[in-house]
């Protein structure tokens, strides 16, 4: 099983998704894309489901001795989200990683910015909001994003990604009204092994994906 692209894979979730709306349990939804992966796939959805898209920046907390070795994550104003039994295993403190904390906070921001281009971010109260990534393999970027929108209140609380580590799936169903995933392969050890092309994306392709989706009702 593999998906030709990221919009193929939000094209199949956008059907999921719909069928659900058809039954009323997507009141008033508003589509939230983990960038930048996640945008592709969340812009079909939103298109599918006639709702508004925007992002939600989550960096993740590398070590500090290898970047690309998550140990944690962040989103919006909130305290950092931190894998406790891996920072054990690595003998690190959060004291140790406050400077990539900071670092990546920054980063946050700057992105935002340059998202949302002086647009507020979207009011989530009451409303359905369906968070989107082109897959998930620890779920560690997931859970802080999904803390990060639940306590803006929404109505829902909605997770939508084409492919899911099975053990991941367990846990962030717990948090979430609905887990919405087509696929839990038993095999699973990147989430790019699952798409035939899986190029990555750039600021550019998250704006002009956002400029796409400015004829969906408003959410501001």
């Amino acid at each position: 099983m593999q998906f030709r692209d990221r919009e193929e894979a939000g094209r199949e979730l956008a059907e999921q998704l719909r069928v659900r709306q058809e039954k009323g349990t997507l009141p008033h939804p508003v589509v939230l894309a983990l960038p930048r992966g996640g945008v592709a796939v969340a812009r079909e959805i939103a298109r599918v489901l006639e709702a508004p898209l925007d992002v939600l920046v989550v960096r993740k907390i590398g070590a500090p001795f290898h970047e690309e070795f998550g140990v944690g994550a962040l989103a919006g104003d909130g305290p950092p989200l931190f894998d406790e039994q891996t920072l054990y295993r690595l003998g690190l403190s959060e004291a140790d990683l406050a400077p990539v904390v900071e670092r990546e906070r920054g980063e946050l921001r700057r992105r935002e910015e340059r998202y949302r281009q002086g647009r507020p971010a979207p009011r989530l109260r009451d409303r359905t909001a369906v968070v989107v990534d082109d897959g998930v393999a620890t779920g560690s970027t997931a859970r802080v994003a999904l803390r990060a929108v639940r306590d803006q209140g929404p109505g829902r609380l909605v997770l939508a990604v084409p492919v899911c580590a099975p053990e991941a799936a367990e846990e962030l169903r717990r948090l979430v009204d609905d887990l919405v995933c087509l696929h839990q392969p038993r095999l699973f050890s990147a989430v790019g092994e699952w798409y035939e092309d899986f190029g990555q994306l750039t600021d550019a392709d998250v704006l002009e994906a956002l400029r796409g989706a400015e004829g969906g009702e408003e959410a501001h």
